[in-house]
Formats: structure tokens, C-alpha cells, sequence
């Protein structure tokens, strides 16, 4: 994985907050003085149809926002799992929830982390957080920020008319940065 530039996938169905996740990485890019690129993608029918966004943060120009070759993987349903796995860079990291997810992925070449995130967000009374806590996860192993920053990042994109869910989303955050993996 490049340090000067990190191609993030994000897929799941519509609904999952895909597209809220990768607006979140955008803005951490941002706040990074970082080369941003966000690009959505998302079936016709929206909320339980396929969602998927790449985001790529760089240190240099960003030549084109397509992310065919991700380093960094984050699959909150099985057809994502499915679709993108054989995509990945060598060498990448790959996030999937495995409370929703029953297959391990086969790749043998990349770091993979399965994360029960829709369990551990159910369990805390924020079943729609289950992607606020995969990203949590993410930023603890791929070293993209602190959790201080993550929270500064998550307190500037929650519109005002939906500050009422800031706390919950700091507690997803706090909790995808504290779960550990078995092994």
C-alpha cells in the first residue's frame, strides 16, 4: 500500500451508509490537506439496492477517481465480498462486517479484518451505525488518523439538523477503534 496515496472501495446495499462512510473519509482527507477524490455509485433503486464509493487520498494529484484496484476494502454485505475481493491490490487491507458476512474471504495475499459491526452496533442501540463502527476499525488499523481527529471529522459533516445523532456516532467511532480482532 502506497503511503503517498490510499485507493479506498467501500460496497454494501443502499441503506448500509456507504455513501455517508466515504463522504466521511473524504473529509478526514480534506482536514488532512490531502488530494481528495469522491465518487458514489449506487443502483436505481437506492436503499437496498447496491451502493458502493471509492475514495482516494493522496500527497500528489489524483489522476481519475476510479478505484479498479483498491488497497483498502470495506464490504458490509456478501455480493460486495463476492465482487470486489478478487479486485484487491496485493497486499491490501480488507474490512468486511462478519456478523452479516458468513464466508471468509479466500485471499491469502492481503490483512483481512471481519469485523461483527451490525452485532456490535445492535447490541449498543444503533443498529443503522454498523458502518460508523467498520470505520472505526479501519482508521485504528490503517493508521489513516487518531480517534481525536476521526471525532473532529465526524463533529463538521453531521448536518445541524441531525446533531442529535452526533453522540451515537462518536460511541460507533470509539467502539470500532477498541474492538479487537480474534485471532
Amino acid at each position: 500500500m502506497s503511503a503517498d496515496m490510499k485507493r479506498i472501495l467501500l460496497a454494501g446495499f443502499g441503506g448500509q451508509g456507504i455513501l455517508f462512510a466515504g463522504k466521511f473519509l473524504a473529509s478526514l482527507g480534506l482536514a488532512q490537506e490531502k488530494e481528495v477524490s469522491w465518487l458514489p455509485s449506487y443502483g436505481p433503486e437506492m436503499r437496498g439496492g447496491t451502493a458502493n464509493c471509492s475514495v482516494i487520498l493522496s500527497n500528489k494529484r489524483i489522476g481519475s477517481p476510479i478505484v479498479s484496484t483498491p488497497d483498502i476494502l470495506v464490504c458490509m454485505n456478501l455480493p460486495a465480498l463476492d465482487k470486489f475481493e478478487t479486485a484487491m491490490e496485493k497486499g491490501g487491507v480488507l474490512f468486511y462486517d462478519s456478523s452479516l458476512i458468513l464466508r471468509k474471504p479466500e485471499r491469502s495475499d492481503i490483512c483481512v479484518f471481519g469485523i461483527p459491526s451490525t452485532q456490535i452496533a445492535t447490541d449498543n442501540q444503533m443498529p443503522a451505525l454498523a458502518n460508523v463502527v467498520l470505520l472505526g476499525k479501519l482508521l485504528r488499523e490503517t493508521h489513516l488518523c487518531d480517534e481525536m481527529t476521526a471525532g473532529n471529522v465526524m463533529q463538521s459533516i453531521i448536518p445541524e439538523r441531525k446533531k442529535d445523532l452526533l453522540a451515537a456516532n462518536l460511541k460507533a467511532l470509539t467502539l470500532g477503534f477498541q474492538y479487537t480482532t480474534e485471532v
